[in-house]
């Protein structure tokens, strides 16, 4: 009788053991949450993070930063002859881009991803009225041919270097008739099935669909019932907004969360430090060098920043070295422009602005500020220099590299003041609408080799006339980087690219648009059992082939 109780406990003991390690769910930890589920429209990572287990382009660099189809057959080249240099109508030379869908491609309510979608996303994404982020990508396919159901070719209004870059896809079948009834700007966006109802199965065609969502809390994953590749090795995928980052550490450490990703959005970089030490064995702790770019901002409408003088100084008073050695563990590079060394077409050969109080006051003095009685610097019609100073609250080491500046700035004889905000605030409308009057700190996390036409264009300025599309918050306009951004995306000759890239660095170096800050090493704190999981370093992220995750002992 003692034997059969104890082989009976045993028995119940590898049951509970084995049931511990059949896990089904994932908790992933975020530190802010979408501002709208438009892939497209307002571009944010903790956005292209979550939909990228639903949502997937034809195109994604992998983790050997090696340009790969997802949903395509053969990924188009002019070897290969997909790509086509072509004669178009007035003689200028275009382009045909052969795409050849992979077939059993479905959306999540059986309907198959086609061609169409792809010709449809295309009409959708050169409309300045419908509120994508750069209507440009899009804009240059003058006509997609639908030759048939799993077969497109794009003819490209100009030669342009990034044919192969073929991005998200949306439903025809589903946001078609929505698009259609839109009459004035604003309207596809407010009513796009992707912010009224993210739930509809039909809006995916990832290895997962969204199942459930919880505004500003709480975003559930489920299998796609019509996934033709490997099936997910977890039956939900949970991601938990947590806005402030210590206690987002809390959850981690109360097993709340199973994880929490790099890329800016789980914990701060000391946070994960401290992390290590605390607890050294408890996490798998992957260091990955990525494309993430710490910068500020600054709005070039406000006319105290419009004088180039000014900006230098505010970058000049910054002791870069020193917060990377306090805050980053001299992890964190130093930017000297938004290219990172990781990339083929970054330079040195550019301004650089290191940390000199000094030769920050004598810019101002030549600007026309000098110190008042206070140390504040003021004018000579005694007006204070004084700067808004904006954030996302609920980060921690963002709130305290703000704080840092700050000091720094004033001991300087700049004064700033603290405007912070909600994530979701910054983002879904403070940028998109440039209503900030001084500055913003927040980053960047880049495809690899992408043009930057986006974020410094003249024509990617967000206004009410093209329905806020475009991230060019700073308002920048520079022949120079106009040029290189032109000869970037269509010029084949790489030297010439290579040219262009230099060119537009050693301009944003010059007239800073933006104060560079750094470039991140980023830190994954994942379980041990979850295997499968290769951070990319770059916007293309691991979530791509989060099929092949899986949970094991």
């Amino acid at each position: 009788m003692i034997r059969s109780k104890a082989l009976v406990l045993l028995s119940l003991m590898l049951v509970a053991s084995g049931a511990a390690w059949a896990r089904d769910t994932l908790v992933i930890g975020l530190s802010s949450f979408p501002s709208n589920m438009h892939p497209s429209i307002n571009p944010e990572a903790v956005k292209s993070y979550i939909e990228g287990f639903a949502l997937r382009p034809m195109t994604a660099f992998d983790v050997t930063w090696t340009n790969t189809c997802l949903y395509c057959t053969e990924l188009p080249t002019l070897e290969n002859g997909l790509v086509r240099i072509e004669e178009r109508a007035a003689g200028v030379p275009g382009m045909a881009v052969t795409v050849k869908f992979k077939p059993g491609l479905k959306w999540g309510d059986g309907e198959p991803v086609t061609a169409r979608d792809l010709a449809f996303t295309a009409k959708v994404g050169a409309d300045p009225n419908s509120g994508f982020a750069n209507t440009r990508t899009w804009g240059r396919v003058e006509a997609v041919e639908v030759v048939d159901e799993l077969t497109a070719v794009m003819h490209l209004d100009e030669v342009s270097t990034l044919y192969d870059r073929i991005g998200d896809l949306l439903p025809e079948h589903i946001e078609g008739p929505i698009y259609e009834a839109a009459k004035d700007p604003g309207d596809y966006i407010n009513h796009s099935v992707y912010n009224r109802a993210p739930t509809t199965p039909g809006l995916w065609n990832g290895p997962f669909l969204v199942s459930d969502f919880v505004s500003g809390s709480t975003i559930t994953l489920k299998p796609n019932p019509y996934w033709p590749g490997t099936k997910p090795g977890f039956q939900r995928i949970v991601f938990r907004t947590i806005d402030n980052t210590a206690a987002l550490l809390a959850n981690l450490q109360s097993g709340d969360v199973d994880m929490t990703p790099g890329e800016g959005m789980g914990l701060s970089v000391d946070q994960s430090l401290a992390l290590i030490k605390n607890e050294p064995d408890r996490f798998r702790y992957i260091f990955k060098p990525a494309l993430t770019y710490d910068h500020i901002d600054i709005q070039l409408d406000n006319p105290i920043l419009a004088d180039v003088r000014v900006r230098r100084a505010l970058l000049h008073a910054i002791d870069r070295k020193t917060m990377d050695d306090r805050l980053f563990a001299g992890k964190f590079p130093i930017a000297n422009s938004f290219v990172s060394p990781l990339e083929h077409s970054y330079t040195d050969d550019v301004a650089h602005y290191d940390y000199d109080p000094g030769r920050a006051r004598a810019l101002l003095a030549e600007a026309g500020w000098k110190p008042g009685p206070d140390g504040i610097c003021r004018n000579a019609a005694g007006a204070k220099l004084s700067i808004e100073f904006r954030v996302t609250v609920g980060v921690k080491l963002r709130e305290l590299m703000q704080q840092v500046i700050q000091s720094q700035w004033k001991a300087s004889c700049i004064d700033s003041t603290t405007h912070n905000e909600t994530p979701r605030n910054l983002f879904g409308e403070t940028l998109k609408k440039r209503s900030f009057e001084g500055v913003v700190l927040y980053s960047w996390l880049f495809p690899v080799e992408s043009t930057p036409r986006q974020i410094l264009g003249s024509d990617q300025v967000p206004n009410a006339d093209n329905n806020y599309s475009g991230t060019n918050y700073m308002n920048w306009h520079s022949a120079v980087a106009d040029e290189a951004i032109n000869t970037i995306e269509t010029e084949l000759d790489a030297d010439k690219r290579k040219q262009a890239w230099i060119a537009i660095q050693q301009a944003y170096a010059d007239e800073l648009p933006v104060l560079p800050l750094f470039f991140r090493v980023e830190v994954h704190s994942v379980p041990k059992w979850l295997k499968g999981y290769n951070p990319t370093g770059h916007n293309d992220y691991a979530v791509y082939w989060a099929e092949n995750w899986r949970a094991s002992e």
